[in-house]
């Protein structure tokens, strides 16, 4: 997203609350944001917690439609104590092909369903990598590891991100490719994933 720097805090009346960094039209929130760019963030249990508490009761977040809670892959503190302390509208699992990254992916959606977070479906990230230059695919990592896995789940499959040297080059600059290259294929990819989960969030909501 290209943002750097440290948050402002709103006017007193709304207690101090923190106002999340802004770009594209996208407000966003990092533990990054709160310390130095090269310091590691070591902490045990309970100070996981306070930090998620903070980031989602002490920010000014204003009116939004979606909001999207980026997390590390397992079933560690962060996603219990997310599912645990605020009422969540659908997880999505983000896999790549392989099989150990799947088992991850798998533990993942069970553990959503075991605190009865709707899983709303699997994406498959780096699915195949794709030539920028005659467009051929290469499914390096294996093929069609997370259909499989949201078949045997009895989940949604949301859509497939290729690895591609537009979405990396563009990710690296911190410009979305859906902002650097919008009708691109890749992009296009990124769009449909995004309208197949607000489809879904709709379907498990109603």
């Amino acid at each position: 997203m290209n943002l750097k720097g440290n948050p402002d805090l709103s006017d007193t009346s709304l207690n101090n609350l923190m106002i999340p960094l802004t770009n594209y039209g996208i407000p966003c929130m990092s533990m990054g944001f709160l310390v130095e760019d090269v310091a590691p963030i070591v902490w045990r249990e309970l100070m996981v917690m306070s930090a998620i508490e903070k980031l989602l009761r002490q920010v000014d977040w204003g009116s939004l439609d979606y909001l999207v809670v980026d997390m590390p892959p397992g079933t560690g503190d962060v996603q219990l104590s997310i599912s645990q302390n605020i009422p969540v509208a659908g997880a999505v699992i983000v896999s790549t092909p392989q099989d150990i990254a799947l088992l991850d992916a798998h533990r993942g959606a069970e553990m959503f369903k075991k605190v009865n977070v709707p899983v709303l479906g699997l994406v498959q990230n780096m699915s195949a990598f794709q030539c920028p230059n005659c467009s051929h695919q290469t499914h390096i990592f294996g093929s069609d590891g997370a259909r499989q896995l949201a078949d045997t789940l009895g989940v949604k499959f949301l859509g497939d991100i290729p690895l591609h040297l537009n979405i990396r080059e563009m990710s690296d600059r911190g410009t979305p490719v859906v902002v650097s290259s919008p009708d691109s294929p890749e992009a296009e990819a990124y769009k449909k994933v995004a309208s197949v989960v607000v489809q879904r969030l709709e379907e498990v909501n109603a």
